[in-house]
């Protein structure tokens, strides 16, 4: 992963380390994998944040913020992966949860038409709860796999194709140095 793309968008450490409100959390807070981009804490930042971002409550953000800071990834990328899931997400994705959870739990779909008032919501909110919560577990946990081996491929497959490209920059030079050395 291009560190420069992900070191030009994050916040600076040292304001955040130094502001008031974060102060609770002590030494631990000056922890590098919570703000430097290794492969580490970026998988695991990756994780925490797709996991998080499937939890339908309010304060996702915090809870991002919480499992980076206590499983060292790294933080910022945590938090700003929550927002996969924004106001103008939320309803297909958590829909999409919803039908992944009924089909787990071999639930036929609902044969009563639904009315948009709030005593059709909370009367049929019982049945729709479980398949729901069961959806948003099942698919936040495979996200978090995807996301975490994901990102260590990708940071692998960039290194690795830096790699080459350094050893091609380097070959055609070597070999006219040997050549002029050799020939005079």
């Amino acid at each position: 992963m291009p560190k420069e793309l992900f070191k030009k968008y994050l916040p600076d450490p040292e304001k955040l380390k130094g502001h008031k409100n974060l102060q609770f959390l002590g030494e631990r807070l000056h922890t590098p994998n919570l703000w430097h981009l290794t492969r580490r804490s970026v998988a695991m930042a990756f994780a925490v944040g797709l996991f998080f971002a499937w939890v339908p409550v309010p304060g996702q953000m915090a809870l991002a913020a919480l499992g980076a800071f206590y499983l060292r990834g790294n933080l910022p990328i945590a938090v700003a992966l929550v927002w996969l899931t924004n106001p103008i997400t939320m309803p297909p994705l958590f829909y999409f949860a919803y039908h992944v959870g009924a089909y787990v739990l071999n639930l036929p779909p609902p044969t009563t038409e639904f009315e948009f008032t709030i005593e059709s919501v909370f009367s049929g909110m019982g049945e729709v709860l479980h398949p729901f919560l069961l959806g948003c577990f099942l698919i936040g946990c495979i996200s978090a796999v995807i996301g975490y081996l994901a990102s260590h491929w990708f940071w692998r497959a960039h290194v690795k194709n830096k790699w080459r490209r350094r050893q091609e920059a380097r070959e055609p030079q070597n070999e006219v140095n040997y050549k002029t050395h050799y020939d005079d």
